[in-house]
């Protein structure tokens, strides 16, 4: 894989970057425009998007940072995106070009005034992983195999000027309006801003580990501080394959269910023991080892859950309360999805619409197993999705709706039902945390 000797950091250089991406996505618009003269709306309508998402992925991978995370939490809901952006946007979770040798080196002197070879008995210049935030190196200390996750120069800087240049696109893709819309995007930027704080990220893991190394099948990295600074993190290198290579090729069902399981416990636990949760569930942050165990890596974006959130927010979970319409619509305005200043037909179309979506995206909760192979509900959730998304009627009201906590625990949830549909994990004790 070719490396990148330079990151573009200020504002003007990233803007640039887009001005220059938004230029090929005008060239590949008039291709199709020229395309469904000669060809089906369907296959045009393919081939555009298959451009765009490289055209859009390829500008973002050379910029890093903010930009390609947020790439990156798009990928994470396959009902949002057509398939060629969910497919070349997951790279960012753990495929991207790395930084050059002479980068790394760099970075090193800066931090700690010393070359990596000063300090570790080995290190290993080319990188093993590269992801939107940072990349991964091999290194060795005193007989330990270690790896040194180092964040690309500039990221943290230039995190407010990013979401800035990408908010317009959000906002016009999720129908955003309305005089706090704000508190959605403080909200990414709040938690971008403490992933790239990695003295903190080390503060979490540490306490993530010690809460959760009583699950079964789950196995953590050590982390060690004395080789850490606020933009290198040296922890254990753990041995195995990612999450999405072992899905790929699924041939023991018993061992996928065991996994499933520790995933599910994993993040029920943390959920409603903890009220706070690892909310960066892909793929690239799980591997599994040689022996089948389930092994969590990278805890820079834990999301606390506020009490008043998390009791309704799970009681909407409950099938009595789904179905008692009063107290439905008590919990909607609790969570800010219904507001006082409403109009009848918007109070009467949110109450639907989250009626249908949450007697649907709920059902996992209402046994006391679940079976996540099952295609059709993800069939149907995905199907929802695209119905909303099409809606005429939606798109003419605020679709500014719910609590800014919504943002990364309903990004956690989509993220660990994709996860739990890869692994085909059937049987699952939905409250087998409650026994840990």
């Amino acid at each position: 894989m070719n490396t990148i000797d330079s990151i573009p950091i200020t504002k003007i250089q990233r803007a640039s970057k887009l001005v220059q991406t938004g230029a090929k996505v005008g060239v590949n618009y008039l291709k199709y425009y020229g395309d469904k003269i000669v060809t089906t709306e369907n296959e045009a309508k393919q081939r555009l998007n298959k451009n765009n998402a490289e055209d859009i992925y390829d500008g973002l991978k050379k910029m890093k940072g903010s930009a390609l995370k947020v790439a990156q939490m798009l990928s994470m809901d396959k009902s949002i995106l057509p398939q060629a952006y969910v497919e070349k946007f997951s790279l960012a979770q753990f495929s991207v070009p790395p930084l050059s040798p002479p980068l790394v080196t760099k970075t090193f002197k800066k931090y700690f005034g010393k070359l990596p070879s000063q300090i570790f008995d080995s290190f290993n210049s080319t990188s093993m992983n590269a992801a939107s935030i940072g990349q991964v190196h091999k290194a060795e200390k005193d007989g330990k195999k270690l790896a040194v996750k180092i964040q690309y120069p500039g990221v943290a800087d230039s995190i407010t000027s990013d979401l800035a240049l990408v908010k317009p696109i959000a906002t016009s893709m999720f129908n955003i309006k309305g005089k706090d819309s704000d508190k959605y995007f403080r909200e990414v930027q709040d938690k971008l801003v403490e992933e790239t704080d990695y003295l903190l990220e080390i503060e979490q893991s540490k306490a993530v580990v010690e809460a959760c190394k009583h699950i079964p099948n789950l196995k953590f990295p050590n982390y060690y501080e004395e080789y850490s600074s606020e933009r290198i993190i040296t922890m254990d290198w753990m041995k195995g394959i990612h999450l999405s290579e072992f899905t790929a090729n699924i041939t023991n069902q018993e061992l996928s269910n065991r996994l499933g399981q520790a995933l599910w416990d994993f993040y029920m636990f943390q959920i409603h023991n903890l009220k706070k949760v690892h909310a960066d569930p892909h793929p690239g942050n799980f591997l599994v080892s040689e022996k089948g165990k389930l092994i969590a890596l990278d805890f820079g974006c834990m999301k606390t859950i506020p009490h008043d959130f998390y009791v309704p927010y799970f009681e909407l979970a409950e099938p009595e309360n789904i179905n008692n319409p009063e107290v439905f619509k008590n919990k909607l305005f609790e969570l800010e999805i219904l507001r006082t200043d409403d109009s009848k037909e918007e109070i009467a179309f949110f109450t639907r619409m989250f009626h249908e979506m949450l007697s649907l995206f709920t059902q996992p909760f209402h046994d006391e197993s679940f079976d996540f192979s099952d295609a059709e509900f993800f069939q149907k959730i995905a199907q929802l999705g695209e119905q909303y998304s099409k809606n005429t009627e939606l798109r003419k009201m605020n679709a500014n709706r719910g609590s800014k906590h919504f943002i990364y625990i309903n990004r956690t949830f989509f993220g660990l039902y994709n996860l739990m549909f890869d692994l085909k994990a059937n049987n699952i004790k939905v409250n087998n945390y409650l026994k840990l």
